[in-house]
């Protein structure tokens, strides 16, 4: 390939929004992220309160389960909002970037022979194909991931396009 090609894209927030977000990515609770330590939280909380209603049955030597239970739910909570405070801090990316390619005019990617460029609004993101660390396709959309992550879902684009931006990605990113 010694040609620059062209992919324009017709990008639609929904379009995004429905690959972002789906399976609970943008929960803060049930996320793939802080599920388990939402799980995990309830649960020994739970424990926690069983235990603060039994005081009065524990001896002096078994008190200190209620300390160790009550540091332990204390340390799930702080792993807990570490978990949904990164959740929120990438919502607030994808939002601000859903923003951006709401309103733009241009929203295309240059492929030639050495380099990937994306261009939104006149804004261009150039990389080397070597920047490029990870590359998946399925039916709903393609992501490639290295120096900037991009995510180009199917439906922003032709059918011709979509197959051959896997096609080049195939070939110019090892997996």
């Amino acid at each position: 390939m010694t040609e620059e090609k062209v992919i324009v894209l017709k990008p639609k927030r929904k379009d995004f929004e429905e690959i972002y977000f789906s399976g609970n990515q943008g929960s803060l609770f049930f996320s793939p992220t802080t599920r388990g330590k939402t799980v995990t939280t309830i649960v020994v909380a739970v424990i926690l309160v069983i235990l603060f209603f039994f005081r009065d049955d524990f001896s002096k030597e078994k008190s200190g389960i209620l300390y160790f239970v009550s540091f332990l739910f204390l340390l799930c909570a702080v792993f807990l909002s570490v978990s949904i405070n990164k959740v929120s801090r990438w919502k607030k990316q994808v939002a601000h970037y859903l923003n951006k390619i709401e309103n733009c005019k241009v929203y295309e990617i240059r492929i030639e022979e050495n380099f990937f460029t994306v261009n939104i609004n006149g804004d261009n993101e150039t990389s080397e194909w070597k920047d490029f660390e990870f590359f998946d396709s399925n039916n709903e959309f393609i992501s490639i991931e290295g120096k900037y992550s991009y995510m180009f879902p199917r439906k922003s684009m032709s059918e011709k396009d979509y197959s051959f931006l896997k096609q080049i990605l195939k070939k110019n990113i090892n997996e």
